[in-house]
């Protein structure tokens, strides 16, 4: 089961059907919508700030989901894919992006809407990504605009699918 923690008074809020691997954890002052997942040895914790997580969000496997000490909260929006051992912190992503694996997103970064961060990429503190650019690279910048009609969404409801798989 989950490890799901209140802390400072404060307890994880979920919305409808998400879905927490045996071995996810979720800390403190972390919301979420509908049909998001927390894949395996996944950590979300909001002990030093918010966590705020739209609908049909998945963080999957080893990714780590934190904020910055009263400064920097962590906003994602709908359908954002979190790819394996990624780590997001203190910054806002909004609806459907795709986060590679092993991407590092730092503090006060935004991520606008329909835009990827490539595996491994590192976005320094204050990077801005626009709707449609594709960031890649140490540190990342951008290498080209996403094709009109790239469906990032999709690759979110993807893995609400896989969710009925271990329910």
């Amino acid at each position: 089961m989950a490890l799901i923690k209140k802390l400072n008074g404060i307890s994880p809020k979920f919305g409808n059907d998400c879905y927490f691997s045996e071995n996810a954890t979720i800390i403190g002052d972390v919301s979420c919508g509908n049909n998001c997942s927390f894949w395996f040895n996944s950590v979300v914790r909001g002990d030093v700030h918010s966590i705020k997580i739209g609908n049909g969000t998945n963080i999957q496997d080893g990714a780590v989901i934190h904020c910055t000490y009263k400064k920097n909260p962590t906003e994602i929006g709908n359908y954002v894919t979190i790819g394996h051992n990624a780590i997001v912190h203190g910054c806002t992503i909004k609806d459907n992006v795709l986060v590679g694996m092993g991407a590092v997103i730092l503090d006060r970064c935004i991520i606008e809407s329909n835009s990827i961060i490539a595996a491994g990429a590192v976005l320094t503190m204050g990077t801005h990504v626009k709707s449609g650019e594709i960031y890649a690279g140490t540190p990342a910048k951008k290498i080209k605009t996403i094709a009109p009609n790239t469906d990032l969404k999709a690759l979110a409801n993807q893995y609400i699918k896989y969710t009925g798989w271990y329910k």
